[in-house]
């Protein structure tokens, strides 16, 4: 059976085409179906490669890796509610986007890459500038040119080539598109298997709840390569019998900058504000009709949250010693919001993933202090 399919008008490839986008112009999804066994994981060392079946490769030997996965669950009271926040931030470069830049650098060194090309204003730049550096792989990295700096140091301390390009996010993705006719495009928006990878923290929470799913998951949505990644992954357990049913998806964004929650509520997007939640500010999700699919078929919701809520969960999330972004800190303002709102209950088992590190965003969250 062919790796791909095109989510829009539904034509097949296969990984080693090197294809990042169909010719309809529609993004791919994964047809791979490999269940990791369970049984044998017992003996299999913690961390995001033991589940290597389920991965667009051989075996681990191809494994491109910086002690990356088996983030820890946290118990946490919130709102009075007894929740557990998986703690992303402890990644390698210090966010969640390490599992998938670690599946997708390790796919493009196995095809015999030897540069890559990548747009992002953060995060998904750091790591995948750091597996590339891990991989001996060149990179350039087109970004913004009002991102983040302390994102952009990180990045470049990888000996990753950092190209500022002005208009904002959808300029650096243009000009990355533009390498990429000569260069393999290490997309974490395009590319299936960096969504191979974000699958991963679902089997962890599965594993960790001791084969259960939680009841709810709420994460923070930009371009969705975590929430469709739990979608994609629990929608896998399921599928290969390890579990009943996946969980409620609560999507949630800051209301300065909230595409798929104007969609969720059918009403037009108003023209995107400056968030401090900068992580999640994506004016036009390239996935935008899959997560809005992710969610509804989990029976979920989108939120939309202030930015004085965003700060306000910021500020109690450090008050409890966990030093996250603002972007982190929405999905915990999503959930005082869907606390509030009734899509979340007391006794129901809560997951939210804190995805990226305060020291991602010093400057910003020096702001935030009183």
């Amino acid at each position: 059976m062919p790796d791909l399919a095109c989510a829009t008008c539904g034509r097949v490839a296969e990984y080693a085409d090197g294809r990042w986008r169909c010719a309809c112009g529609g993004p791919f999804e994964s047809r791979q179906d490999r269940p990791f066994p369970r049984e044998a994981l017992g003996a299999r060392a913690p961390g995001l490669w033991r589940y290597w079946e389920a991965f667009p490769l051989p075996g681990p030997e191809a494994a491109v890796s910086l002690g990356e996965g088996m983030t820890p669950l946290l118990p946490l009271r919130w709102d009075g509610v007894e929740v557990v926040c998986k703690l992303e931030f402890l990644m390698p470069t210090g966010s969640f986007k390490d599992r998938g830049a670690a599946v997708l650098l390790s796919l493009a060194r196995h095809l015999g890459v030897t540069r890559v090309v990548e747009d992002s204003s953060g995060n998904a730049a750091a790591a995948v500038a750091a597996y590339a550096a891990a991989a001996g792989l060149a990179c350039d990295l087109f970004v913004p040119a009002d991102a983040s700096p302390d994102k952009l140091a990180q990045a470049r301390a990888y000996g990753a080539a950092v190209r500022a390009v002005p208009g904002g996010r959808e300029a650096a993705a243009s000009a990355a598109q533009e390498a990429a006719a000569t260069t393999f495009y290490a997309s974490h928006v395009w590319h299936p298997a960096f969504f191979a990878g974000t699958r991963t923290f679902t089997y962890e929470v599965w594993e960790q709840l001791g084969g259960r799913a939680p009841d709810v998951l709420v994460l923070p949505a930009g371009h969705g390569t975590l929430l469709l990644g739990s979608w994609w992954g629990f929608g896998d357990l399921v599928r290969w019998g390890y579990l009943a049913r996946g969980p409620r998806l609560i999507a949630v964004q800051a209301d300065r900058c909230a595409p798929l929650a104007a969609a969720w509520a059918g009403r037009e997007s108003p023209a995107p504000g400056r968030t401090v939640a900068e992580g999640i500010a994506i004016a036009a999700p390239v996935r935008l009709r899959q997560m809005l699919r992710a969610v509804d078929e989990t029976g979920g919701a989108v939120l939309a949250v202030p930015e004085e809520a965003i700060v306000s969960a910021w500020r109690r999330a450090a008050a409890a010693g966990l030093f996250v972004e603002p972007t982190a800190a929405a999905a915990l303002a999503g959930l005082s919001a869907a606390l509030r709102a009734g899509l979340c209950r007391p006794g129901e088992r809560i997951v939210v993933p804190l995805t990226g590190s305060g020291l991602k965003a010093a400057s910003a969250v020096a702001r935030l202090l009183p």
